[in-house]
């Protein structure tokens, strides 16, 4: 294990602040990803709080200011677990990479989303319980982690609409697969915004305002958004592009990896397939031929509406070199795009191209 309790085959993209994926195969196989393969995404130092001082704070446009410790919210309000899949705005951005350099960003693989049992309060809950005046449209979440990265360096921070935030699936979450929430991912206390970006999901929150207009933190006005092809993200002001919210469906393969030899005959494509805002996989295909020719994968289990969607599909390969991709279509007959050129902005946001993966058989 190396030094977060994560795999050592573990690929870390940066080492201080840690932001690291797992190899693609660490999370074929099963719908809740191990805390050891969760991927970990971060913008400055991982805080260390105490469990027994650490303090929320409910305010901006309610009725009741709140302050309340963990152990409020665990006796205050109604306890929820829920299956959800938390995927980092940058997933897959190596093969937006492929099409045009994006300086300065890491190139994450697949591997910049994962799943698990999140348990918690309801925000809606505490919100009630501080009072919601008419005015009110969206709610701020921010930690104690100071990132560097930001324009000035300042508290990472986020907002999601107040319909959002009420809708009784976003949690105020002290627990991850069972047990007590790892440091690393936000211990003792995170946000998680079930459909969103990764990014809206804020890790040891420890203030939550409800305001009329959207969050003016770095991370909300000015780095989470998506900018138009020819824009240059160094001179990008706050509010500049479209701000990144509900994630649109995608989906990768898991196995084989890319680069792989494989005998001819029967071979089994396995991978995920995700859709935000609560829409559900529908369908995925997988073509061997580069999409001249598709087939029908098998879908795996259904965990929830905020679950992603495992699913296997086996191809007859023929020798010679081969093309496998895959596309998914969403509950709402959205499917993924052909090209990652069709995706390709200065930040290197959701890439939900067609995933390919060329592989020899021989």
């Amino acid at each position: 294990m190396e030094r977060w309790g994560k795999r050592d085959d573990m690929i870390v993209h940066e080492a201080d602040p840690y932001n690291a994926e797992p190899p693609r195969g660490a999370l074929a196989g099963a719908m809740l990803t191990p805390v050891d393969s969760f991927y970990s995404r971060n913008h400055g130092p991982v805080p260390q709080l105490d469990p027994r001082t650490w303090r929320l704070q409910v305010g901006g446009l309610v009725e009741r200011e709140l302050q309340l410790s963990l152990a409020d919210l665990r006796t205050g309000f109604p306890e929820r677990t829920l299956t959800a899949t938390l995927q980092c705005a940058g997933n897959r951005r190596a093969g937006l990479i492929a099409v045009r350099d994006i300086p300065g960003e890491d190139p994450w693989g697949p591997g910049a989303i994962s799943t698990a049992e999140w348990t918690g309060a309801r925000l809606a809950d505490v919100l009630r319980g501080a009072g919601i005046p008419g005015g009110a449209a969206h709610v701020a979440f921010e930690a104690p982690d100071v990132s560097p990265a930001a324009d000035p360096p300042q508290a990472y921070g986020g907002s999601i609409p107040l319909d959002a935030a009420l809708t009784g699936d976003v949690l105020l979450a002290w627990a991850m697969n069972g047990q007590p929430l790892p440091r690393l991912h936000g211990g003792p206390v995170r946000v998680v915004v079930p459909g969103f970006i990764g990014a809206r999901s804020v890790k040891w929150v420890q203030r939550v305002t409800v305001a009329a207009r959207p969050s003016a933190n770095y991370f909300q006005a000015t780095a989470y958004r998506l900018l138009p092809p020819d824009a240059g993200p160094g001179r990008a002001a706050p509010g500049d592009g479209l701000s990144l919210g509900p994630t649109p469906v995608n989906a990768a393969i898991l196995h084989p990896d890319d680069g792989a030899v494989l005998g001819p005959g029967p071979a089994e494509i396995t991978g995920y397939a995700h859709a935000g805002g609560g829409r559900g996989i529908a369908r995925v295909d997988v073509s061997a031929d580069g999409g001249r020719t598709w087939c029908q994968a098998r879908l795996g289990e259904e965990a929830g509406p905020w679950a992603w969607r495992l699913w296997r599909c086996v191809i007859d390969l023929p020798s010679g070199p081969a093309e496998i991709t895959a596309r998914a279509w969403d509950t709402a007959a959205e499917v993924q795009p052909a090209s990652a050129a069709e995706r390709w902005n200065p930040k290197g946001y959701v890439n939900n191209s067609w995933p390919r993966v060329r592989v020899q058989v021989r």
